[in-house]
């Protein structure tokens, strides 16, 4: 859960399964994420080998993130939690509403 924790983690992992993609993009895809925290979580899944981090020679330069196999295989494991979480939304909402 460690390399997964937290609020944007599994959205970065969400936004990275269909493509690579540049900093920016990522950025603009996640309303609310702040420049400072996508690096940071971005540099924390690159160190646990989930995230690709890609530097292409060019001016200026061009940086795109992408899943390696196992962040790949990461998201499968997280698709199926979030299904699970469709499933069952109303239960949780309704508990959520008595807390």
């Amino acid at each position: 859960m460690s390399v997964v924790g937290g609020k944007w983690k599994p959205l970065i992992l969400w936004q990275l399964h269909a493509a690579p993609k540049r900093h920016g993009v990522l950025r603009r895809s996640m309303a609310g994420i702040s420049e400072k925290v996508l690096t940071q979580q971005l540099r924390e899944l690159e160190a646990h080998g989930i995230v690709r981090r890609e530097v292409f020679a060019e001016v200026p330069p061009r940086v795109e993130y992408s899943l390696t196999e196992l962040g790949q295989s990461l998201n499968e494991a997280l698709r199926a939690l979030g299904d699970w979480g469709e499933e069952h939304a109303d239960h949780i909402l309704t508990l959520s509403d008595t807390v």
